[in-house]
């Protein structure tokens, strides 16, 4: 296409985009401290009924559970009455005057607010509530940044100073009400900066880069991992921990004024002037500087003038469903992104549960992304992303139903299977952020992508609200968010492959693809090529569907 034939004239892997690459980079570093704050934030430490004034926890004071430890919630009526009948002795009460926690391992919004027993559905709210809010900014925001009014960097950088504010001001929430507000900012302004940066790392690098480019930004986000809980053994106290992975994004706010534009949205939305300057200006940087000063703005309207002009047509949501193939690609990215946030949050938020210590799981957790993302960079370049992506969520639905066929008296094999399903989940992740870039055309990438992640935060949204029906049953939470990764990566399967294709320009292009993989012919060529079939654009008498 005419733009990757451009990109190429000033350099699309050079200078330039490691630069671009480390500016939007550094504040990947830290999301996942934002992301997963609330392992941290929210942890629930060894608690009892606090006792009335001049009461004893001796056999009047406590009652014990059946793993022997005293009850986290109920007490014993005290004082003791030995007038009374025989039938109200050992009658317990709720803990009338508060609780008793263990402080020396953790200070977190729930022993601050007291969110254990009647209350202890809160702190899933909490969290719900945070993703509630990368739902409806993803909404939002991606709209804003396809207009040809905002783009791609003011959304960018407003994202910043939000994030910034709203997460400095739930470390000074005084209730639990204001906290949960600046939370869902905070998830708000997560889901922009998510967005424009996808979306900024993948357009202007060559084909062959996409993969490899993706892949890195997710290496980034995976050593935010490594960093939250060393903060978190550092920092106890969840006040001042919320204060210090917020403020970075001031700086980050600041440094994004050097964050280039998107030269693809800047051309389809007239703004050539600004288009030209940014391509100069990655011409000088990539060593190509005398390319960059032969072009013109005449040049650009003339070599790009199809796309153009199709790009004068306004679009909305409602395009990703007008046509056969959009609607395909739209239904079974939106069931792949969702089962993903659903499955990838299912496990990341219950690491308190495996019985390991937090910090030390928490690092394992992290850690497993790294094998994981290796194999998925090697496995989308050489198989491809339409088998990479189902089969990444089908091996994490099988690992998260196989934890209920495991005792709760073998921690170490449930860790084992859930760290498996997690990176699988990872590697769901990596692959889906450039697979969606790649089968979305650029008049309405940024609204499909919107979308898509906002069914993975609809999934992240309903995660901690599943867990609690675990009070019904304890097997309940594992059966559903095991089956619905496997429906994810079910619908997969019904997805093009797109490996080593220019990504598409209009909703056209796409509903011109061939859909059906062609039997290659037996040339020795051939057998060492992959096995896996590139979408095609159409020849005569091909079937399109």
């Amino acid at each position: 296409m005419a733009f990757s034939e451009l990109m190429d004239r000033v350099g699309s892997k050079g200078t330039f985009q490691f630069l671009n690459m480390v500016l939007l980079g550094l504040p990947v570093l830290g999301l996942a401290n934002h992301y997963l704050l609330q392992i941290f934030t929210a942890a629930t430490p060894p608690h009892h009924c606090r006792l009335p004034p001049n009461g004893s926890a001796g056999p009047w004071g406590l009652p014990e559970g059946p793993d022997g430890k005293p009850e986290t919630c109920l007490r014993f009526i005290y004082p003791p009455n030995t007038s009374l009948p025989n039938s109200t002795q050992g009658a317990t009460e709720p803990c009338l005057d508060g609780w008793v926690y263990d402080l020396h391992t953790v200070d977190s919004i729930v022993t601050e607010w007291d969110l254990v027993c009647d209350s202890r559905r809160l702190k899933e709210v909490a969290q719900s509530v945070f993703m509630a809010g990368t739902l409806v900014g993803g909404i939002v925001l991606g709209d804003l940044s396809d207009s040809s009014r905002f783009g791609r960097k003011p959304v960018l950088t407003c994202s910043y100073l939000l994030l910034a504010a709203s997460g400095s001001g739930a470390a000074f929430s005084p209730n639990l009400s204001i906290y949960t507000v600046f939370r869902f900012l905070s998830g708000w302004s997560i889901s922009g900066i998510v967005l424009s940066t996808t979306i900024l790392n993948v357009e202007c690098v060559s084909i062959q880069m996409r993969a490899i480019m993706s892949t890195l930004m997710g290496y980034i986000y995976t050593c935010g991992q490594f960093i939250l809980p060393g903060l978190a053994y550092a920092i106890p106290q969840w006040r001042w921990l919320q204060l210090t992975v917020s403020i970075p994004f001031f700086v980050f706010f600041l440094l994004s004024w050097w964050t280039p534009e998107s030269v693809r949205w800047a051309v389809l939305s007239g703004k050539f002037s600004k288009a030209l300057k940014i391509l100069r200006w990655m011409a000088a940087l990539n060593g190509k500087k005398e390319e960059g000063e032969k072009l013109s703005v005449e040049e650009l309207k003339f070599s790009m003038q199809k796309e153009i002009s199709l790009a004068k047509d306004k679009y909305s949501v409602a395009d990703l469903f007008r046509t056969p193939k959009m609607r395909r690609v739209t239904f079974c990215l939106s069931l792949a992104w969702f089962s993903t946030g659903f499955g990838y949050y299912s496990l990341a938020m219950s690491v308190e549960e495996f019985g390991v210590n937090l910090y030390v799981l928490q690092l394992i957790f992290g850690g497993v992304d790294i094998p994981a993302k290796f194999i998925t960079i090697m496995s989308i370049n050489h198989l491809g992303r339409h088998i990479t992506q189902a089969g990444a969520l089908l091996l994490a639905g099988g690992s998260i139903l196989a934890i209920f066929f495991v005792p709760s008296d073998l921690p170490t094999l449930r860790t084992v299977l859930a760290v498996f399903g997690k990176g699988c989940l990872s590697s769901s992740f990596s692959c889906l952020f450039l697979y969606t870039t790649e089968l979305y055309p650029t008049v309405i990438r940024q609204t499909g992508l919107g979308i898509s992640n906002m069914w993975t935060r609809v999934g992240s949204m309903l995660a901690p609200l599943v867990k609690i029906t675990g009070e019904l049953q304890p097997f309940i939470p594992t059966v559903i968010f095991g089956t619905v990764t496997l429906l994810g990566g079910s619908a997969a399967y019904f997805l093009p492959e797109t490996l080593n294709q220019p990504l598409p320009e209009t909703i056209k292009d796409v509903e011109n693809w061939c859909w059906q993989a062609k039997k290659p012919k037996q040339e020795p060529e051939a057998e060492k090529a992959s096995q896996r079939i590139p979408l095609q654009p159409c020849g005569p008498g091909q079937d399109p569907s």
